[in-house]
């Protein structure tokens, strides 16, 4: 069984379209019956003077006054009349005695016969006009008395046009009307039907409940997606921003028509944001969030604006921290296993050859120097999360060639962390201060990172130092904007970007209310200190 298919709603172009050709076509048709009107209302009102002033010119005649004195006035008057008829384009002249009986008709049988009309203010010396149906059918007519001179009305005349010859007059001004009226009607109609295949082509064809529909999901879908939108238009102002964009962005207020640049966004972000050019998956940080931004340019022939996509990858971004440091880890536990394995060999070689007090020598050594390692940094850091941190590095730094000592000031017991400190965030920061300094003391003379961690005053204090380069001071700021680096090649465990850790690591500080500050070491090379807020009372006091 075949389904009728439903006819699809007119478009709204369409509609638009058929409106205005129906109001053009009103407008027009109530123009030209308007104007029908008022012209056969002014061609009867000329036909009352034209036969006014005939009825008079043939009153006033003296021939007229002496074939009335005749014996035969109809012998000379219906030549006459008729004459006058053809001169000035009246339907009929008529010229009858007081008593109203015919001497001149346009129909010879009619006269003798009684006029047909109203005579009594002729008779009274008047002259007037009126319309009505006499023998030639309705007419404009108009009547006038002839007066002798000693003021005897001796005869009357009337002279008249039939009102359908004044409507044939109007029926010809109409038709040229008409005839401008429907090139007014298709003119209009050409220009309507342009202007709405403009609008057809903007609405892609839909009509008006198709437009509402599409409105309500674009609004549905604004607020249902958690990833962030934003819409500029050429002028980089805010077109449109969602939910998710107002929390990502951290900007709240009546937004819309603003400027990018007024946003108080961070530089780089801003910076991104007013490119011409697209931007795809780039990592750029606020106050408190890891944002990946997507830019593409909307043009047709023009620039239009720009479309923003936001992605929070704050949480993705430590865990792929933590992950660079388990990678780290496990490169170290790799290592180490390889040189426990020459270790192994070296002692079961020595027992092979007799040499067992050498054999056990060896090994009470290397068992000494790896307890003695991990003794300093849980005796000098009891956190258990950061001195894990620090034992990974330690190996992951020496593998680089670089040594990691933890300072003799460093005292930090377990527990002294309050709650809302999560060892997340210690990681993120100590951890890129550490791959930091690795990265900067390698290849330096006695390459070199110490580390002290610590309680003082209300804060935890954690100090990375190197033996590398250091920071000019004149980039002291600079050196914590994402994608500020002094090597442009990728490195450390993982191969991830440069450029990224060190601005994380002020993001968390401002995160928790801390400080974070860049000088010169006593040695040589840069010294970070980060100084955190314990909101919490430490159990254990620190040392200065």
């Amino acid at each position: 069984m075949r389904i009728p298919s439903v006819p699809r709603p007119r478009s709204l172009a369409g509609q638009l379209f058929a409106m205005q050709a129906v109001l053009i076509a009103v407008v027009v048709a109530g123009y030209a019956l308007f104007t029908y009107v008022s012209d056969r209302r002014q061609a009867e009102e000329a036909a009352g003077r034209q036969a006014t002033a005939v009825a008079r010119s043939v009153a006033d005649s003296p021939s007229v006054r002496e074939a009335i004195r005749t014996p035969d006035p109809t012998a000379a008057l219906q030549p006459y009349a008729l004459r006058v008829m053809r001169d000035t384009d009246v339907d009929f002249v008529t010229i009858m005695n007081p008593r109203g009986i015919r001497w001149t008709h346009p129909r010879r049988s009619e006269i003798g016969q009684r006029f047909l009309g109203h005579t009594e203010r002729a008779l009274r010396g008047e002259t007037f006009t009126e319309t009505y149906t006499g023998t030639l059918g309705p007419s404009v007519r108009a009547v006038t008395p002839v007066v002798e001179a000693d003021g005897r009305i001796v005869g009357l005349v009337s002279a008249g046009i039939r009102v359908e010859a004044i409507t044939e007059r109007v029926r010809g001004q109409l038709t040229a009307l008409l005839g401008v009226a429907a090139g007014a009607l298709a003119l209009g109609a050409i220009g309507t039907y342009v202007i709405n295949a403009r609008l057809r082509r903007h609405t892609h064809g839909m009509n008006a409940t198709e437009l509402s529909r599409m409105h309500d999901y674009h609004q549905a879908a604004l607020h249902a997606v958690r990833e962030g939108l934003l819409m500029l238009d050429g002028q980089y102002r805010v077109a449109l921003i969602n939910d998710g964009g107002r929390e990502l962005l951290g900007v709240s207020g009546e937004v819309i028509g603003r400027s990018v640049a007024e946003l108080g966004l961070p530089a780089p972000l801003t910076g991104a944001l007013l490119g011409s050019g697209p931007r795809v998956d780039e990592v750029h940080l606020t106050t408190d969030r890891v944002l990946v931004v997507n830019t593409s340019p909307v043009s047709g022939g023009e620039r239009r604006g720009t479309v923003v996509t936001l992605r929070d990858v704050t949480e993705l971004q430590s865990l792929m921290g933590e992950l660079d440091s388990e990678r780290g880890f496990t490169q170290a536990l790799r290592s180490q296993a390889h040189e426990a394995a020459n270790r192994l060999h070296t002692v079961v070689s020595l027992i092979e050859l007799g040499r067992e007090q050498e054999a056990v020598a060896f090994a009470t050594a290397e068992l000494e120097l790896a307890q003695a390692l991990t003794d300093q940094v849980v005796a000098a850091v009891g956190e258990p999360v950061l001195a894990a941190l620090l034992l990974g590095k330690t190996a992951q730094a020496n593998e680089r060639g670089v040594e990691l000592e933890v300072s003799a000031d460093s005292r930090l017991d377990d527990g002294v962390l309050p709650e809302d400190l999560p060892s997340r965030d210690l990681v993120t920061i100590l951890g890129n201060l550490i791959d930091n300094a690795v990265d900067a003391a390698q290849g330096s003379v006695r390459a070199r990172v110490t580390v002290a961690a610590y309680t003082q005053d209300g804060e935890l204090v954690l100090r990375v130092s190197d033996t590398g380069a250091g920071v000019d001071p004149s980039q002291a700021d600079l050196v914590f904007q994402r994608g500020f680096s002094t090597k442009p090649a990728p490195a450390g465990p993982g191969g991830r970007a440069r450029g990224l850790g060190l601005a994380l690591v002020r993001q968390t500080v401002h995160r928790h209310g801390g400080a974070l500050s860049v000088a010169t070491a006593e040695g040589g090379g840069a010294r970070f200190e980060v100084r955190l807020p314990l909101r919490t009372a430490p159990v254990a006091g620190g040392t200065s």
